[in-house]
């Protein structure tokens, strides 16, 4: 059975981009790199990773384009999407271990936390992921509440050798145009002093982020049953995301 890595994108700032990043990285490691992924929805109560599963199901079960798609995507890989479970903070790690004998042949396990960190069950649940990667938007408020609760799981866990963190990345978020300005140096400093290091690929802001499995939207990004669609993938640094992320797990 493999070891199956338990990854996160987490913070308590609502609006950052967990929960997209959350579910178009997973989809492109399992339908373009090949890799066996699932998802552990515990961001209760709006669950919107679980949304998104019921809105693709619906979408490849009424849309004869999309149906087509996926029945050629299961042919072609061999295999059906990823699985999508709810769960409950105090319940995820069981329901984990319960995916691995399942599936011992998954590679990675995403976990949609919610945005807090005030809460025993949360914080029992991140001391025991492997690998987390906190999404920073270029916005004071959002900057410093990021900050603050990386910077607490660092020295709480990881610098200590704590609980079961291996690692504790930033990566900025909705970058305003092609390139970062000066801000983006100065909270990149601050970041830097308190031991927390920042991917060197950014995501940009961007619309194509939002477009899902709806009726009439035939080039999706965000959606668990399809990868990101190529055409919009240019431009959008998920692939480079996607290598630098396997780049840190694989260290």
């Amino acid at each position: 059975m493999k070891q199956a890595k338990y990854v996160a994108f987490s913070t308590q700032k609502g609006g950052a981009g967990k929960t997209t990043m959350t579910v178009i990285v997973a989809s492109y490691l399992q339908y373009v790199k090949g890799y066996n992924v699932a998802i552990i929805d515990c961001d209760h109560p709006q669950y919107s990773i679980s949304g998104i599963r019921k809105r693709d199901a619906e979408a490849t079960v009424k849309d004869e384009y999309f149906k087509k798609m996926a029945y050629e995507q299961i042919k072609r890989l061999k295999k059906k999407p990823y699985p999508v479970t709810k769960s409950k903070p105090e319940d995820a790690l069981e329901v984990a271990e319960n995916m691995k004998k399942k599936n011992p042949d998954l590679d990675f396990i995403f976990f949609d936390l919610p945005g807090t960190a005030n809460n025993n069950d949360v914080i029992h649940l991140v001391s025991h992921i492997e690998h987390i990667i906190t999404p920073i938007v270029a916005d004071r408020v959002d900057v410093v509440s990021s900050l603050m609760y990386a910077k607490t799981i660092n020295e709480t866990y990881v610098s200590i050798g704590k609980g079961k963190i291996k690692s504790i990345h930033m990566v900025w978020n909705k970058v305003d145009g092609r390139e970062k300005t000066e801000l983006y140096e100065v909270y990149e400093k601050v970041c830097g002093e308190n031991g927390l290091p920042i991917l060197k690929t950014f995501l940009p802001d961007s619309k194509r982020f939002r477009k899902e499995t709806t009726m009439g939207r035939k080039a999706v990004f965000r959606s668990t049953v399809f990868p990101a669609d190529k055409s919009l993938v240019r431009g959008s640094n998920l692939d480079k995301l996607v290598d630098e992320v396997l780049e840190i797990i694989k260290t």
